[in-house]
């Protein structure tokens, strides 16, 4: 009779970590803006969720939950895809 447990591996299943980090950007006025930012932030490999505390006109603050942590390259990429929007002082 073979054991139940047959194929399954011996190695213990991995946790992934979630990092929760924040970026200030800066061209966003409006929901419309923020949802355009969300979507090509949520685009990137291993981010789960983003949230924007939307200031219009000035600074707002992007916090974005990822597998791991974004790089400003990576940022900045889908900044420049969802409009016209930069990371603050950078």
């Amino acid at each position: 009779m073979g054991g139940m447990l047959e194929g399954f591996s011996q190695n213990p299943v991995k946790e992934t970590r979630m990092a929760t980090q924040s970026f200030q950007v800066t061209g966003m006025t409006c929901g419309h803006c923020a949802g355009h930012v969300t979507a090509e932030l949520k685009s990137v490999a291993g981010v789960s969720d983003v949230t924007v505390d939307l200031v219009a006109g000035g600074t707002s603050t992007v916090h974005v939950d990822a597998d791991h942590e974004l790089t400003d390259a990576e940022v900045t990429a889908a900044l420049d895809e969802a409009g016209n929007y930069a990371l603050a002082g950078r």
